[in-house]
């Protein structure tokens, strides 16, 4: 019985932060979650509702994380250690103001409205935060991702599911490859042309794992049933991505996009689009809100970040590899044509 249990395993219902939120409700010590006595009345700021400032002093409404907004309290500035949050609080509030065209400089109180839209922003970031950290949870790749809206109060896109390979929709089957090479080494002692060869085309890579094929001519990389291992030169597409990338929300209407947060060289694998491959009969579903090929990979509830690289035609667009023709420089948006 045991051995059918070797690797399984059961989602919590809380997590270790909730837990421990629970535990100072309850008054209750547990090593275990590393609340003790000593530390069971510590407080953790969730987010700052609203400003004031007396006599020159500054007070701050707090949400404390674990109680109701019902229990938030005011608290002078010198009270309050989370620095970063201070900071992300007066940097929302003066780029609201300056929005609402008001002077940059807080007013001594803030307006009702203005106060709600601070806390609707720290709540959108936390979603946020919760998202970025559930994509790198579910990452197989070395690249990293971060999520940014510095535009609107939009969060997580509704019903989407990262994935790291093709989800197969009800009806359809992949055939695995039949065939691998038997290379020592792919890209210098190839034995009959590697995996490339064996279907009469050229190594794809150079020694960088650049593409050195001109636009349109198939890419055969090496396989499971290949003798080479994992850092074979001719596995690029399959490491996944290389690159820390951010999901930003743009500020022309197009919605989400990307951009690297480093340099890629031109010619590179950027990242594979992953989706649900579907039947005919599926894509003529979801073509109304997607622009889906033949073969149907619409990214709708499953897909990876390329799911959201921006087209001309306002729309998710489909790109199976994604190599530039230029460089693209850190902080700059990937294109999808």
């Amino acid at each position: 019985m045991a051995e059918n249990l070797k690797g399984c395993s059961v989602c919590c219902k809380s997590s270790w932060n909730q837990l421990q939120d629970l535990c100072r409700l309850a008054k209750l010590s547990c090593p275990a979650l590393g609340i003790s006595k000593r530390n069971l009345y510590d407080f953790e700021v969730e987010y700052l509702c609203d400003y004031k400032k007396i006599r020159e002093q500054e007070y701050y409404l707090v949400k404390w994380r674990g109680y109701p907004e019902s229990e938030s309290t005011w608290e002078p500035r010198q009270n309050l250690k989370c620095v970063r949050i201070l900071k992300q609080f007066h940097k929302d509030l003066e780029r609201e103001l300056v929005r609402r065209r008001h002077r940059s400089k807080p007013p001594r109180h803030l307006d009702p409205s203005l106060a709600s839209y601070l806390v609707q922003k720290a709540k959108q970031r936390r979603a946020l935060q919760l998202w970025e950290q559930e994509l790198n949870a579910k990452r197989n790749h070395l690249g990293r991702i971060t999520v940014e809206n510095e535009v609107d109060l939009d969060g997580p896109p509704r019903a989407f599911v990262y994935i790291n390979e093709y989800r197969v929709g009800e009806g359809i089957t992949l055939n695995q490859v039949a065939v691998g090479c038997e290379c020592k080494d792919c890209l210098w002692a190839p034995a009959g042309g590697c995996c490339p060869g064996a279907s009469l085309h050229k190594f794809a890579y150079n020694d960088q794992g650049q593409v050195r094929l001109r636009a349109g001519l198939p890419i055969y990389e090496c396989n499971s049933r290949c003798r080479c291992g994992y850092d074979c030169p001719n596995r690029v597409v399959q490491k996944g991505i290389r690159y820390n990338l951010c999901i930003f929300r743009t500020d022309d209407g197009r919605g989400w996009g990307v951009r690297t947060l480093e340099k890629i060289r031109k010619n590179s694998f950027v990242m594979e689009y992953v989706g649900e491959v579907g039947s005919q009969d599926h894509a003529c579903v979801c073509s109304s809100s997607h622009l889906v090929f033949l073969l149907c990979a619409p990214s709708s509830h499953h897909g990876v970040p390329a799911t959201f690289l921006l087209s001309l035609w306002k729309m998710w667009v489909v790109v199976v590899f994604n190599p530039r023709a230029r460089d693209i420089l850190a902080g700059e948006s990937i294109p999808s044509w």
